[in-house]
């Protein structure tokens, strides 16, 4: 299991959605990149020195400071869209080889490289920009539909990474919620939102929403 790239966005104009620039446009990085906890939402930080968000309300901060997708899965998607796709495409900072990121657990660590601890805490949900940025239409409900989401990760210990990096699982939970069991619960299939709750390291407004949802 490894990094086979380190992507960091480049700000470009957001025709898709009510804001004015968008860092999905991420490219891979030679060299060093520099990891922090970026501390709560709201401020555009995100984990990977260098890159940020613009949608403040819906991305970036602690529980979203890394995210992780896997070229395996990439590669299943060009072939279902005819095209090449580079990586970080996706808007992913950690392009994986070898590693099961839809099927991590939440709250499951990874170690990469010698210094960074990175912990699974959700999974990504499509956008209007991810939309706009792959120029397909109807895309948001074709990734639903296949829930191969990738993960988001926090920052545990800092440090930098890069391309070639080996990824270390050091911690796995006693549980089975994985990153796609929340994207499944979080869009398509809102029963499994109660499953959620024996994750311990689910960021707490999905928490929230699974608890309100045992309690309806």
């Amino acid at each position: 299991m490894k990094l086979l790239s380190v992507n960091v966005g480049k700000p470009r104009p957001n025709p898709w959605k009510g804001i004015g620039s968008t860092g999905i446009d991420k490219q891979p990085v030679d060299g060093p990149v520099a990891v922090i906890a970026p501390g709560p939402k709201g401020t555009g930080e995100v984990g990977l020195v260098g890159d940020r968000v613009y949608d403040v309300k819906n991305h970036g901060g602690s529980d979203q400071a890394v995210y992780a997708y896997a070229r395996e899965d990439l590669d299943g998607w060009e072939d279902e869209l005819g095209r090449p796709l580079t990586n970080g495409v996706f808007g992913e900072n950690l392009t994986t080889a070898g590693l099961d990121v839809n099927g991590a657990l939440i709250g499951e660590r990874w170690r990469v490289g010698p210094e960074v601890l990175l912990e699974v805490s959700c999974a990504r949900i499509p956008c209007g920009t991810f939309q706009g940025w792959l120029e397909q239409e109807g895309w948001i409900k074709r990734f639903t539909r296949a829930a191969l989401p990738g993960a988001y990760l926090r920052v545990i210990e800092p440090g930098s990474i890069r391309a070639g990096d080996p990824v270390e699982l050091v911690h796995r939970p006693d549980h089975d919620v994985t990153a796609a069991v929340v994207f499944r619960a979080m869009t398509l299939e809102p029963d499994l939102l109660p499953r959620l709750l024996a994750a311990d390291a689910l960021p707490e407004s999905i928490r929230a929403r699974a608890l309100k949802r045992t309690t309806a």
